[in-house]
């Protein structure tokens, strides 16, 4: 009886190898003959779970911003009683990708976003990665705001627009040597600081006003 083959363990063990052969050479150096030999599968193998190497690529990048959203939220189940601005800040940080044993992880993700600027089915998929991060800090954010007192209005998707831009920067400039992994966490914490610090406006007292 031919041995069954489970698929999405394939496509998995497959995606580790891209990610592997990307740490160490970048997009331009991923063949689907090196991730064959990598994965320790063979060719046509490779070919059974993906039609094209477009698609593979495709797969693994979802499946890295798969791992990045399951870290977010086992930060979040792990201390379900800290307040939603402590649970924004962790998953600031895990996206910004700064813990030493996720700097691979972060060499892949860059090598996909530059692979994407020029890739559309790339550019979809992380598109829909970004998309789904933006909703998450958008929640934390609206939510941390309410427990605020005092806090000025603010537009919860603007700020979760602008967290995600600053956390992607801080992934590049880390990765090239501009700031140190400490640096960038630093400069995260003094954004989210200066959120909450955003007083209201005190009402204006007409009383005081002149007669016109």
């Amino acid at each position: 009886m031919p041995k069954q083959v489970d698929y999405a363990d394939r496509r998995q063990l497959i995606a580790e190898a891209v990610c592997r052969l990307a740490d160490e050479r970048g997009l331009e150096g991923v063949t689907l003959r090196d991730v064959a030999a990598r994965a320790q599968v063979s060719m046509g193998a490779v070919q059974r779970c993906f039609r094209t190497k477009e698609e593979m690529l495709a797969f693994t990048l979802g499946r890295v911003g798969d791992r990045i959203g399951e870290r977010i939220r086992a930060r979040v189940v792990a201390s379900p009683a800290q307040s939603a601005g402590t649970a924004l800040g962790h998953a600031a940080t895990e996206v910004a990708l700064l813990r030493e044993e996720h700097r691979a992880e972060a060499r892949v993700w860059l090598a996909f976003v530059a692979q994407a600027a020029v890739n559309e089915a790339l550019a979809d998929t992380l598109k829909a990665n970004y998309t789904a991060l933006q909703e998450a800090f958008t929640h934390l954010v609206a939510e941390a705001a309410e427990s605020v007192d005092g806090l000025a209005p603010l537009d919860a998707s603007l700020e979760a627009r602008t967290l995600l831009a600053l956390t992607d920067g801080l992934t590049t400039h880390v990765l090239v040597g501009h700031l140190t992994p400490r640096a960038a966490r630093d400069v995260l914490h003094a954004h989210l600081g200066h959120l909450w610090a955003r007083t209201a406006e005190p009402a204006a007292n007409t009383s005081d006003r002149p007669d016109h």
